[in-house]
């Protein structure tokens, strides 16, 4: 790929790839489900497309909890931004970190001295989890995110494992065998419930001083009930079923205080290894790039269009965007929302910038909501429809391997999970050197902040 190197006012370099044609130049800023989605839409039509994300691949998210107990790599969830696009003639693909929107310009800005303009704009930046004013808390408490995340969680149970396998003392033992999840949404119900099997099932003949099935795994919910965005009847068969595993589920439960090996709950102090945070997300900084109001999500306010206000030619999706249905309701963040809205967006800017057609509304479908429990017990709600148990399990499965990328990753995983369930083993349980490394540097800064605050209080 030929890149320009044409220098811009204000000593940034227009970074733009050497254009094909003379058309029309859309940039897509993200390239998770909706920046892909809307990416596709447009490939091989008469306009220039720029995919700009700071990672080289495109991570399915909703499966990034098994990587982080340790049931897939990250291989296996995890594409080329360059691979899926490389059909398509008219779309390039650029690894960069975007700081900041010239919207007079009609610029993007790339790093600190780069730029890439645009005819139209797609913020399809994503979201990050929100820590509700205790920022320091992420350093002890990782959300689930990215696959340094998930790496991240999954070296701090096993070395808990490994370090309890050490000790002959039972109190000693327990604290290296806790997890502490903090949320009780689809994702915290996913990790609890996974770390659980991981744990009773696959690592249960493992060790020979210690006995997995003993280890404590605690799922943390502030508000009455886990599961809130689904029905009370499902909500409560995740719960009777966690607690078969032997999660222990405490509602009305919420966080004072989380430090490096523990977390605060109503005053009592619960020794932890391993702490995982998903109790909330907040959009990107889009809102601010773009100097707008957002929500109380800092999500950039759309039309019906997907359009934001104001700044011409930019348009907003997933969960960068607080976009609502034709009943007014916001919609929510999930995957089939950002691939609906970046496939809708690619054929209306195609079809506009091609033929003059104004954009229509946007409208979603629903296609159900679910998650997973555990082994053979998943819920669907699809509205007026719900199941729960193994039929919504299998279902969950179907549609999770019919969303990852590539046919390739579909058959391996099918084959991983279909093992997995004929034998309760986990295939990565090996934690590298660069995972001890890196969770022995995040526990010293995380300690050494706790003591600093401590000492100056």
């Amino acid at each position: 790929m030929v890149v320009q190197a044409q220098t811009a006012s204000r000593g940034r370099m227009d970074l733009t790839p050497a254009p094909v044609h003379d058309c029309p130049h859309v940039v897509i800023v993200g390239g998770g489900f909706g920046g892909l989605a809307c990416a596709q839409a447009l490939g091989s039509k008469r306009v220039r497309v720029t995919i700009i994300d700071r990672h080289n691949y495109h991570l399915f998210v909703p499966l990034l909890y098994q990587v982080a107990t340790a049931a897939l790599s990250p291989a296996d969830i995890a594409e080329p931004i360059r691979k899926v696009l490389r059909r398509h003639d008219n779309v390039d693909v650029v690894m960069g970190e975007v700081s900041g929107i010239d919207v007079a310009s009609r610029r993007v800005l790339v790093g600190s001295d780069g730029y890439i303009p645009y005819d139209r704009l797609v913020l399809a930046t994503g979201s990050v989890y929100n820590y509700f004013g205790n920022q320091r808390w992420a350093s002890v408490a990782p959300g689930l995110k990215t696959v340094a995340d998930a790496r991240r969680i999954r070296a701090s149970v096993l070395r808990g494992l490994e370090r309890a396998e050490l000790t002959k003392d039972p109190d000693e033992q327990q604290p290296h065998m806790t997890s502490v999840i903090v949320g009780g949404g689809a994702t915290g119900v996913e990790m609890a419930g996974a770390i659980a099997e991981l744990t009773r099932c696959s690592l249960h003949r493992d060790f020979r001083n210690i006995d997995p099935t003993t280890a404590r795994t605690i799922l943390l919910e502030a508000g009455e009930r886990i599961l809130t965005p689904f029905p009370e009847e499902l909500a409560r068969y995740a719960h009777r079923r966690l607690e078969k595993m032997g999660v222990s589920v405490r509602v009305q439960s919420p966080v004072e205080n989380i430090s490096p090996g523990t977390v605060t709950v109503a005053g009592e102090v619960i020794p932890a290894c391993t702490i995982v945070w998903a109790a909330g997300i907040r959009a990107s900084p889009a809102a601010s790039w773009l100097d707008v109001e957002s929500d109380r999500l800092g999500r950039v306010p759309v039309d019906a269009t997907l359009a934001v206000e104001g700044r011409p030619g930019v348009f907003a999706i997933g969960d960068t965007a607080a976009a609502a249905d034709e009943d007014g309701r916001p919609l929510p963040g999930l995957a089939q929302v950002a691939r609906q809205q970046g496939t809708y967006l690619g054929q209306a800017l195609a079809a506009e910038l091609e033929s003059g057609t104004a954009l229509p509304p946007f409208r979603f479908r629903s296609r159900g909501n679910a998650a997973v429990v555990g082994r053979s017990a998943a819920l669907f709600d699809f509205g007026g429809h719900r199941l729960k148990g193994w039929i919504a399990w299998i279902l969950w499965a179907l549609v999770h391997v019919y969303l990852l990328v590539g046919f390739e990753k579909r058959l391996l995983v099918s084959i991983q999970w279909f093992w997995q369930w004929l034998t309760y083993q986990s295939g990565v349980r090996i934690i590298s050197d660069e995972e001890v490394c890196e969770t022995d540097a995040v526990e010293a800064a995380a300690s050494n902040a706790d003591d600093d605050g401590r000492g100056s209080r």
